[in-house]
C-alpha cells in the first residue's frame, strides 16, 4: 500500500537582529534598517521607511514581519509599536510626478534621502545602513544608469550594505517595511477619497486588472505614473 506524504508549509522565517548585530564595532552602534514600498505601483508615491536600532542593547519586537506577510489590521496595530521600539524612525515619499521626471531609481533615492534627513533632524545619526535588496539605490555615487539624472544636493553619507530579502530575516528592515507600507497605504486611501474611480482603497495603486481597465476607459489621473505602461498589453 502506497504511503501518503502530507504537504506542510515551510515555517515563516522570524526576523531577528542577528544580522544587524554583526555590524557592531567600536565605531558602529546605530544601524538604520531601510526598505521601500510602492516601487511597482502604477499610481501614487514610492515610499521608503527607516527604523534605527541600537546594536549594543536593543530588544526584539514580537509579530513584526515583512509587511507583505502581514494583514492590514496587523500592520496598523504594529506601526505605533515599531515607532516606540525604534531609536528613531521616518518615512519619505517621492510622488508619481517625481518618478516620471527623474526615473524610479532616482525617485527611490529622493524618498530615502527625505527619510534619512528626517532622522538626522531628530538628533540621531546612524553609523551604518542595512538596505533590502541587491542594489544600493540610496547612495548616488554607485548609480550608473543612463536613465538616471545626475544627483544634486545632500544625501545619505553613511556606509550602505545591501542584503537580499533582508525584510524577511532582519528585524530593523522588516520594521521599516511596516512603517513605509502603512504610511503609503494611508496616502492611497486619502487619494481614493479625491479620485474614487480607480479603487485605490483596495488596490493601493498597484496593477490589478480592474485598475488597468478603469485607466483604459477614463485615462490616467494626475497621480498616475504616466511614463509607465499603465494599461498593459493592448486588449483586442
Amino acid at each position: 500500500m502506497a504511503s501518503t506524504r502530507l504537504k506542510t508549509k515551510a515555517p515563516t522565517e522570524i526576523p531577528t537582529l542577528d544580522v544587524e548585530r554583526s555590524f557592531l564595532s567600536p565605531r558602529v552602534r546605530l544601524l538604520a534598517g531601510v526598505d521601500e514600498v510602492g516601487r511597482g505601483a502604477l499610481a501614487g508615491p514610492v515610499s521608503v521607511g527607516i527604523a534605527v536600532v541600537n546594536l549594543e542593547d536593543h530588544a526584539l519586537l514580537a509579530d513584526v514581519r515583512d509587511s507583505k506577510l502581514l494583514k492590514p489590521e496587523d500592520r496598523d496595530r504594529l506601526e505605533p509599536l515599531v515607532r516606540d521600539w525604534a531609536v528613531a524612525s521616518a518615512v519619505g515619499h517621492a510622488s508619481a510626478r517625481e518618478i516620471d521626471d527623474v526615473g524610479i531609481i532616482a525617485a527611490l533615492r529622493l524618498a530615502g534621502t527625505r527619510a534619512w534627513f528626517e532622522i538626522l533632524a531628530g538628533g540621531v545619526t546612524p553609523d551604518v545602513v542595512l538596505l533590502d535588496g541587491s542594489h544600493n539605490w540610496l547612495s548616488p555615487e554607485v548609480q550608473a544608469s543612463l536613465f538616471d539624472t545626475a544627483s544634486t544636493g545632500p544625501w545619505c553619507e553613511a556606509p550602505v550594505h545591501t542584503r537580499v530579502k533582508a525584510d524577511m530575516s532582519c528585524l530593523s528592515v522588516a520594521a521599516a517595511s511596516v512603517l513605509a507600507k502603512v504610511a503609503r497605504d494611508r496616502i492611497m486611501v486619502d487619494l481614493h477619497s479625491e479620485v474614487p474611480a480607480y479603487g485605490w482603497n483596495e488596490n493601493k495603486g498597484y496593477a490589478t486588472a480592474a485598475h488597468r481597465e478603469v485607466i483604459r476607459l477614463q485615462g490616467p489621473s494626475p497621480y498616475h505614473r504616466t511614463s509607465w505602461n499603465l494599461t498593459g498589453p493592448d486588449v483586442s
